[in-house]
């Protein structure tokens, strides 16, 4: 009966073994070919004659070519044609591949005279002093390293400049960082390679402005202070302008707030950097250029390019142009502060708010700790209570609809134990006492007792439930410590920063408080950093939130967009197994 197969040509012969082989005493094994298997045109009469010998040889060709293919199959990291990284999903620290840089005074000298051809002398600068600057803040030690800050700055001003300087650095394996405002707080625009830091503060031009669709594209050395304020003039003559509402610090520019991912004050009421971005002009580790998106409101084209590029903190590509979303401005702004004499008394009072429903613009809490460091950095003209106080942004149409939302939160607070309660009259007061909150992380600087002395800081953000609880916890442990340390955040949408002021020797001390606030958080379903991004000093936390599996993941995307390492090598996560040994050595 015909099993419906037919056998063609190519398949191999049939060898049958000849039991009378054993009888003609010739010391060999005959196999023939069966008929039934004959290929077309053979004779049937056609024999196949083999001696052990090499009967073995072909059975161990055999064996071997087969164990080859199931260890081939079998193992997920190997090479495979269609991927150079394996046929894995992830990429483990311990599969993945050491980044390779040429820093050679010759390899590094050719890349230098391209890059002064392309953008001109005066644009690729090598003053040690600037080259620094250019590697640390305010928050973060300066680099003491050979390899510790940037070997080149340069400063172009097109997309297609960024685009041709990649290339370069790309074909010279010269590693790249990318740097705008430089108000990062967690080592995101640290050199640790030598890299050649792309400076975006040339790149600085609204692009344009489309009133009727409410956005603007910007390049990214934009600060977004000064795109409110040429905002606020647009709008029409009946509105307050425009505005464009994430607000970190100041000082921070369009670029780096996109690769942050940050938020601000207002994120309570106008969500976070991703809610305010439409698309983005990216330019790839090899100098390709790609556009993650175009204007509409809403696309479901593919991949989100977009927010994949947000938050990735330079990793993934070089953001030369952003199409930004705008809104806006409201016409009444008022600002209300309360003191209270305990945080159990502030946070009650916010999570009434968060009960209840009631609409306002942010609220921000700043303990005892920070009121005191502002009144010594003399930022304002104030002497506040030194108590942990709440800031109040309320909004609105009207100055009467604004004035009912004071009312009812000033009677909420009352309530709860406030003891003092200041309300702004005038546009004036109002960014006045506003100004106390944007300067406070600023002010803590003032707590510093030696030159030397150092921060570090914890941006944790859990459940709004969760938040009283965390930030209390997080006050003992300070307390019990010994070491100077403050609470401030955005305790509208449950994130708060913990920073820690301490001395070289206190260093181990200071570094497991910020470790054990980070753990907190990821164990009350929250997460490391809400703003601040994880560049070099929470990668370690990384891993702890999110599990080693999801990071691996991070880090097979990472290969995929960039396979030499060369964007910001070594931030959010590490590229080499023996990286983790090599930087506490150094660090420590």
């Amino acid at each position: 009966m015909s099993s419906g197969f037919k056998r063609t040509a190519w398949l191999p012969l049939r060898l049958q073994y000849h039991p009378s082989a054993w009888r003609c005493g010739t010391g060999k094994r005959v196999f023939s070919q069966s008929q039934s298997f004959k290929r077309p045109g053979q004779s049937n009469s056609s024999k196949y004659s083999f001696t052990t010998p090499q009967i073995l040889i072909t059975f161990g060709i055999s064996a071997s070519f087969s164990l080859a293919t199931y260890l081939w199959t079998r193992n997920s990291n190997m090479s495979h044609p269609l991927s150079p990284h394996g046929t894995r999903s992830t990429t483990p620290l311990s599969k993945g591949y050491i980044p390779t840089y040429d820093l050679s005074p010759n390899n590094l000298a050719s890349a230098r005279s391209k890059l002064e051809a392309l953008l001109g002398k005066e644009n690729v600068i090598d003053h040690l002093p600037t080259l620094i600057s250019h590697s640390s803040t305010a928050w973060s030690p300066a680099p003491n390293g050979p390899l510790d800050h940037p070997s080149l700055i340069v400063y172009p001003s097109s997309t297609s400049d960024v685009s041709q300087i990649a290339k370069i650095c790309h074909s010279h394996r010269i590693p790249m960082i990318a740097f705008s405002g430089g108000t990062s707080l967690e080592g995101t625009l640290a050199a640790q390679n030598s890299e050649i830091c792309i400076s975006f503060q040339r790149m600085n031009q609204i692009l344009s402005l489309n009133l009727s669709d409410m956005d603007v594209i910007v390049q990214p050395g934009v600060g977004y202070l000064e795109l409110n304020e040429i905002l606020a003039k647009e709008g029409g003559s009946e509105g307050g302008g425009l505005f464009f509402p994430p607000d970190p610090g100041p000082g921070a520019q369009i670029g780096g707030m996109i690769a942050q991912g940050c938020s601000g004050t207002n994120a309570y009421r106008y969500g976070t950097m991703k809610d305010w971005v439409l698309g983005l002009t990216v330019v790839l580790a090899d100098g390709t250029v790609i556009k993650t998106r175009g204007r509409p409101r809403k696309s479901s084209a593919g991949y989100d390019l977009t927010r994949l590029f947000v938050a990735s903190e330079g990793t993934l590509g070089l953001v030369t142009e952003a199409s930004l979303r705008v809104t806006l401005k409201p016409r009444n702004v008022r600002v209300a502060v309360a003191s209270f004499e305990s945080l159990e008394e502030a946070m009650g009072t916010t999570m009434g708010i968060s009960e209840k429903g009631r609409q306002v613009e942010a609220m921000e809490l700043l303990d005892d700790v920070t009121m005191h460091a502002l009144n010594e950095a003399g930022y304002t003209e104030t002497q506040w209570p030194v108590k942990s106080t709440i800031f109040f942004k309320f909004a609105g149409e009207s100055e009467e609809g604004v004035q009912r939302q004071i009312d009812f939160v000033e009677g909420l607070a009352r309530k709860n134990g406030c003891e003092a309660f200041v309300r702004s009259k005038t546009d004036e007061q109002a960014e006045s006492l506003w100004a106390a909150r944007k300067t406070a992380l600023w002010s803590l600087l003032a707590m510093k007792r030696d030159p030397d002395d150092e921060f570090l800081s914890a941006d944790v953000c859990v459940p709004i439930g969760r938040l009283a609880d965390i930030i209390g916890k997080t006050k003992k442990m300070l307390d019990e410590s010994g070491l100077v340390g403050s609470c401030l955040g955005h305790v509208g949408d449950g994130n708060f920063h913990t920073t820690v002021l301490y001395s070289p020797h206190e260093k181990p001390l200071a570094r497991k408080i910020i470790r054990d606030v980070q753990k907190l958080g990821v164990d009350m379903h929250g997460t490391v950093t809400g703003e601040h991004g994880i560049g070099l000093e929470n990668r370690d936390a990384l891993i702890y939130e999110l599990g080693e599996e999801s990071v691996d993941a991070m880090r097979r995307v990472k290969y995929a967009l960039d396979p030499l390492g060369l964007l910001n090598p070594g931030k959010i996560m590490r590229l080499r197994f023996d990286e983790d040994k090599e930087e506490k050595k150094k660090r420590s």
